[in-house]
């Protein structure tokens, strides 16, 4: 892949500052809502036009079906297979062309029209554009001070700032989710896992922000499972914070069996996750304290990425729809070409991750990371992961409507969905901290 000139001096200036200074000068954020959008992609088309500019993305809209698919009229312009893979090879990550290898006869990615339909509350956009010139790095880049809610770093400077500004982007404030997690089996046999998740902000409590409850509080977030059976009523809580190494996420599990509430340090990092098809940091994309790995910023590239997923949340369709034996059915997906950060992830020399390296590759307009590419500690490519992205109107917010994360290895598979699922993603959710405490998890866990 060819990595992109930029159109602008200011973001070949930051690429050139290194890692130096976190915070920019006022000069440079004021690009911001002018070059650069509030969030910091770039507005401008790209050379041949594949990509359009930057036009505000989708309007909010409160009143209309989240779930609808806005570009059902639209056929692919092309389908990228085994038979024309290399004319677009420039264009896709190394886990995307292992997928092709892998299942020559029944891998495929259809690719749309480009529409950039990221967007955001405008209070939001304000808080982006102050952290540009306020937010900074603590001591080795383990967490963040001068940082007020979201993206700190919307003018990057090295590829910790772009991971930070992932972990911390906007997710609607408040939301309850319900969707089915599916370890998938070689033959394409699945057992949902169906959980009730818990997501706020601080921001957006019951009574609003706090600074001495929640001043390293990112976010607060609980998951109880409500099948299979065995491990219905059981509960996670988390308090993440903001600053992991020398506060780390507070995390406690209630075991409804046991009716007892412990502890949970080991929900991080490597810890397995979904029958153990993939790690507690692949949770979301990537999640949590970065302090295990060097970051490094190759740059900014265009390849196709997972757009506009409303097919795969469409109602309609059944769970047996979509999942199949290796791969979801890619009749379901949607691929657009759009510019994305570069960041590769190196396991530092004392640290210990399953993972020796991860390669990254994040929306421009959305930060969210949309395709990631595992390695082992051999350096072998092992599990490649995509998160299948939409804009939801009526919460102003981009997100993910699905998430898959394949095993080249053992050809096995996890993907979330929530098709079957009632109120799936609820935005008018609302929360008091109290209910983000061990009693708490305690009581809603009875079976």
């Amino acid at each position: 892949m060819k990595i992109i000139t930029f159109t602008t001096s200011l973001l070949a200036l930051s690429l050139a500052a290194g890692s130096a200074y976190a915070k920019v000068s006022p000069q440079q954020a004021s690009q911001l809502g002018k070059g650069l959008t509030a969030m910091g992609a770039q507005v401008t088309a790209n050379a041949n036009g594949t990509i359009p500019a930057y036009t505000g993305g989708l309007t909010q809209n409160t009143n209309t079906d989240p779930y609808a698919n806005i570009y059902a009229h639209e056929k692919p312009l092309f389908v990228i297979n085994k038979d024309n893979l290399a004319r677009y090879k420039d264009n896709l990550t190394i886990g995307q062309l292992a997928m092709f290898k892998k299942y020559p006869d029944t891998y495929s990615m259809p690719i749309y029209q480009t529409h950039r339909t990221a967007n955001y509350p405008q209070h939001i956009q304000s808080k982006a554009k102050k952290n540009a010139t306020s937010a900074e790095l603590l001591s080795g880049g383990n967490g963040l001070k001068h940082f007020d809610e979201t993206v700190p770093f919307a003018i990057p400077q090295n590829g910790l700032e772009v991971i930070w500004n992932h972990i911390t982007r906007y997710r609607g404030g408040a939301v309850e989710l319900n969707r089915a997690n599916m370890p998938v089996q070689r033959d394409g046999s699945f057992a949902p896992e169906k959980i009730r998740a818990a997501y706020v902000s601080p921001h957006y409590l019951k009574g609003g922000y706090e600074e001495k409850k929640d001043k390293n509080i990112l976010f607060y977030f609980t998951s109880a499972t409500k099948s299979p059976a065995r491990l219905s009523g059981n509960v996670l809580l988390v308090h993440e914070t903001i600053d992991q190494v020398n506060e780390p996420r507070k995390a406690w599990r209630y075991n409804a069996g046991q009716r007892r509430v412990r502890r949970a340090p080991q929900v991080a990092y490597d810890a397995p996750n979904s029958g153990g098809m993939r790690t507690s940091d692949q949770v979301d994309m990537y999640n949590g304290a970065p302090d295990r790995y060097d970051w490094k910023l190759v740059g900014k590239k265009e390849i196709y990425i997972p757009y506009n997923s409303y097919k795969i949340i469409n109602k309609d369709a059944k769970y047996t729809d979509i999942i199949g034996a290796g791969h979801i059915n890619q009749d379901y997906t949607r691929y657009e070409l759009h510019r994305v950060w570069h960041v590769e992830a190196t396991l530092k020399a004392d640290a210990r991750h399953v993972y020796g390296k991860r390669s990254l590759y994040l929306d421009e307009d959305s930060w969210q990371i949309a395709v990631a590419d595992h390695y082992d500690s051999r350096g072998e490519l092992w599990r490649v992961s995509e998160g299948h992205a939409m804009q939801f109107v009526n919460a102003n917010t981009p997100w993910y409507s699905s998430i898959t994360s394949y095993d080249l290895m053992s050809g096995r598979y996890t993907v979330e969905l929530n098709n079957e699922e009632r109120d799936a993603f609820n935005f008018d959710f609302s929360a008091k901290r109290k209910d983000f405490t061990t009693s708490a998890i305690r009581r809603s866990g009875k079976r």
